[in-house]
């Protein structure tokens, strides 16, 4: 039986996967009116079907939202549930919250819910006995699949975590055993910005690597091991 091709990509080929990962963006505020041709959807979607799920069980489903006064619905929630979020914080920091753009559900053509089906029995449980939540985990792969393919086709996605996700449900008609995991915004866009908005705006700094590592237990830090994988980057 022959194999796919086993050799490491190409320089070209490894620039590409590492721009795509490194220049993704939450979009929110960039997105322009231009339709997403319809192989280019297809392509991002099947991208995130192709992602890595435990047991092979494929748990996710695609609602792709394009009709406005849906998205309008969607909108709604946005707001409402924005508005509670914001009490949640208290003088300048709750005017840094009310400043930024958090949702582009109108802007973008096309909104895309992901879902995860809790009861789909493909895979046969395998690795979900000892973990019950690697379907939301499989999940959450397909939408990174699809937010790579998306950098990579020239397309800016945004997540919306800010909703209610009950009526989001009852809005869209998903069943009850299927949770909603991502809400994306998906449309082409005017620019991509050199860093992530949260960061420009000053919500939060990245945090270095270097920081982050851990070699064989928690405990044990290894500044030079650690200077030694940064090289690399």
């Amino acid at each position: 039986m022959n194999g796919m091709d086993a050799r490491p990509f190409s320089d070209e080929e490894k620039r590409g996967v590492y721009r795509a990962i490194h220049e993704r963006r939450d979009v929110r505020g960039q997105f322009i009116a231009d339709p997403i041709p319809a192989d280019v959807l297809g392509r991002i979607l099947n991208a995130a079907h192709h992602a890595p799920s435990v047991g092979f069980m494929q748990p996710w489903d695609f609602v792709v939202i394009e009709d406005a006064n849906v998205r309008r619905s969607v909108y709604e929630n946005f707001e409402r549930t924005n508005r509670c979020a914001a009490g949640a914080y208290q003088g300048d920091e709750r005017d840094a919250y009310q400043r930024m753009k958090l949702a582009g559900i109108l802007e973008s053509p096309v909104n895309i819910c992901i879902t995860c089906d809790r009861g789909r029995e493909l895979g046969r449980g395998l690795g979900r006995q000892t973990d019950p939540a690697t379907d939301l985990y499989s999940t959450v792969c397909a939408v990174q699949n699809l937010w790579l393919a998306a950098r990579a086709e020239g397309l800016g996605v945004g997540w919306v975590s800010i909703l209610n996700f009950d009526e989001l449900k009852a809005l869209l008609g998903i069943p009850e055993r299927h949770t909603p995991v991502a809400y994306l915004c998906v449309g082409y866009v005017s620019e991509f910005r050199p860093r992530p908005d949260l960061e420009e705006n000053g919500w939060e700094q990245r945090q270095a690597l270097s920081a982050l590592l851990h070699f064989d237990a928690w405990a044990n830090r290894d500044e030079r091991r650690s200077a030694a994988l940064m090289e690399g980057c």
